[in-house]
């Protein structure tokens, strides 16, 4: 059976750079996901999802497997407990390109388990995740707290 695959697809009125480093920088992932993206953002390097509180919880790891700024950013995805189960990691693909004025984001996330915990909370997640982004590139402030 395949794996599912999620897509969403939003614009985005900012540039691409500004779209690119709200992904990658901690201190911007903070306002709108209340989680941190922490990495060295070569490709094969490792990268964190941790709590933007003070306990800071490793809530997701992976690796970095394309890094071409602005444009394309793809990386594993897994819990922590999955990080040494290479089978049990998903992939997210985000391409950032401009299109007449303003900016599409399309965020691919495949490799998924049908029925897993993560596919329930990905497809939960994401629109959550990047509507306030949109909020915050666009309008200087991101959603309130989603989860």
């Amino acid at each position: 059976m395949d794996k599912p695959e999620f897509v969403y697809v939003t614009y985005i009125s900012a540039p691409p750079e500004k779209i690119w480093e709200a992904l990658i920088t901690p201190e911007i992932t903070r306002k709108y996901w209340q989680h941190e993206n922490v990495s060295d953002w070569k490709a094969g390097s490792r990268w964190e999802h941790r709590g933007a509180d003070k306990e800071r919880a490793l809530r997701l790891v992976g690796k970095v497997v394309e890094f071409s700024p602005p444009r394309r950013l793809v990386m594993t995805w897994a819990f922590p407990s999955d990080e040494g189960r290479e089978k049990k990691h998903s992939r997210v693909t985000f391409e950032i390109e401009e299109v007449r004025g303003v900016t599409r984001l399309t965020v691919t996330h495949d490799r998924l388990e049908p029925g897993s915990e993560m596919l329930e909370g990905i497809t939960a997640g994401w629109p959550k995740v990047l509507s306030s982004l949109k909020s915050l590139l666009e309008v200087g402030r991101p959603l309130p707290k989603l989860w």
